[in-house]
């Protein structure tokens, strides 16, 4: 198909597809059975210490300055002896153990260039996400954030835990200065819903850490609003116990729009099949549990999207409630039975309170004045939806006009629709993905925190130049 994407043309969108999800569901399934491990731990004090030096000299000045080298001096200051303790007495590595090798792994991969393509399109897109949360333009009026705001480092591993990531506070007990980002091996090739995890991951647990006294706030703004409701059942503490992984799903639906939401369903679906042999969302939420119920977070990334600025996040949104009503049976929090229709209620009110409630930890501002999916962000999905079926090779013309969010929300939603090949629309956004990164001023030799700070500021705006030609 040929034509030009023009930033002012809006593209009209026909109603949601999913029906490709049971595709989606199983291709997550045979991803996650996989159990595709990444490389081993480096467990090894001396080897390990060889292989950082020579790793510190790949990775782009910013990562030297901020992860590298500071995390370097602290394995130097801990000596073999104190190395091989954190391993001893963290034998699970759940806690430092687990937190100093995947710092480290995060350094190695990144400087061997371990799994070079999917973990540069990794990389980009966590870069993205931070930028676009961080970045002057978008925090206009808000400080900058009280801990990291250097984009996450990626790696791929522990396969066993899904996605997962160490915050700044946590990479902080080595004087690294920014996230650490996991995905499972088996995603650097398969199972295209797990990607639409980052933004929870990036925009959700990073970001919400990285700005002190935000994660109480708003846990007290939730306790707040549902007490004010007269919602019983213990929903309101339930709610507010679990905010760091309920606000992190409405962060990821504020960054990568409608495609976080529809796309976690599937994941969840995905993983319990492949765990349980159930392809369904949970409805039981157990006490130790710090995320709510599998069903609860179906039905407030359905509210959170009808919340999204854009023409079609009403009927999103209708699409992504229906699929959760699917999987709905007996709701069991904490041991107890729930209403369906009170539960529903509360994921209505806790979306609205964590995007729209002014927070004095923001200097009140709301989340969803800081980023939001607007009819742009729709548009320009819904056309790279087309590149993304092709196979032809791609130009220097496809690595600008967009962002790596649109890339991974296209690809989130195509894979969704009727006979999409997930194996096309994956590799092809690898590669798009792959492209941007190789022109990330923050991957280059200056230290550049947020590419999006570096822009012109125009006195008159000319026509705008096409985005893509396809």
């Amino acid at each position: 198909m040929q034509g030009m994407l023009e930033r002012n043309r809006i593209t009209a969108v026909t109603k949601p597809d999913v029906s490709n999800m049971s595709v989606c569901i199983e291709n997550v399934k045979k991803a996650v059975l996989s159990n595709l491990q990444g490389p081993a731990a480096p467990t090894d004090y001396h080897q390990l210490m060889g292989r950082l030096h020579a790793a510190k000299a790949k990775l782009p000045k910013i990562y030297q300055e901020t992860v590298a080298i500071p995390f370097i001096k602290e394995l130097d200051k801990l000596g073999q002896q104190g190395f091989t303790e954190i391993l001893i007495q963290d034998p699970s590595r759940t806690r430092a153990a687990g937190l100093m090798l995947d710092i480290a792994q995060s350094i190695l991969q990144n400087g061997e260039g371990y799994n070079a393509l999917a973990t540069d399109a990794f990389q980009e897109i966590v870069s993205d996400l931070y930028d676009g949360f961080l970045s002057a333009e978008d925090r206009e009026g808000i400080k900058e954030p009280d801990l990291s705001i250097i984009p996450a480092l990626v790696k791929w591993g522990e396969p066993e835990n899904g996605p997962y990531t160490w915050p700044a506070d946590a990479t902080a007990v080595f004087k690294v200065q920014a996230a650490i980002v996991s995905l499972p091996p088996a995603h650097a090739t398969n199972g295209l819903l797990a990607w639409s995890s980052i933004p929870h991951e990036v925009c959700g647990h990073d970001i919400l850490h990285a700005d002190l006294g935000l994660i109480q706030e708003l846990a007290n703004v939730v306790r707040n609003r549902l007490n004010s409701e007269n919602i019983g059942q213990g929903l309101p503490d339930y709610w507010a116990s679990r905010i760091d992984e309920t606000a992190s799903d409405v962060l990821g639906v504020l960054n990568l729009g409608p495609a976080a939401a529809i796309g976690l369903i599937g994941y969840f679906r995905g993983m319990n099949a492949a765990f349980s042999g159930r392809a369904q969302l949970r409805n039981e939420g157990p006490t130790r549990d710090p995320h709510a119920a599998d069903i609860l977070r179906g039905y407030l990334g359905a509210y959170a999207t009808a919340l999204l600025e854009f023409d079609q996040a009403g009927a999103w949104a209708e699409v992504i409630e229906s699929e959760v009503d699917k999987d709905l049976s007996s709701i069991k929090l904490n041991g107890r039975a729930i209403d369906a229709n009170t539960a529903k209620r509360s994921a209505r009110i806790v979306a609205e309170a964590i995007m729209k409630t002014k927070l004095a930890s923001l200097e009140n501002h709301s989340l969803d004045e800081i980023q939001n999916w607007r009819n742009e962000d729709e548009s320009v999905a819904a056309l790279l939806r087309t590149l993304l079926q092709t196979t032809g090779s791609l130009t220097d013309e496809h690595r600008s006009g967009f962002y790596a969010a649109h890339v991974v929300a296209a690809a989130v939603t195509e894979g969704l629709s009727r006979e999409a090949d997930l194996q096309v629309i994956f590799n092809r956004m690898l590669s798009l993905l792959k492209l941007m990164h190789d022109t990330n001023p923050a991957w280059g030799p200056l230290f550049v925190q947020h590419p999006g700070d570096i822009s012109r500021h125009l006195l008159y705006h000319p026509a705008t130049p096409n985005l893509i030609s396809l």
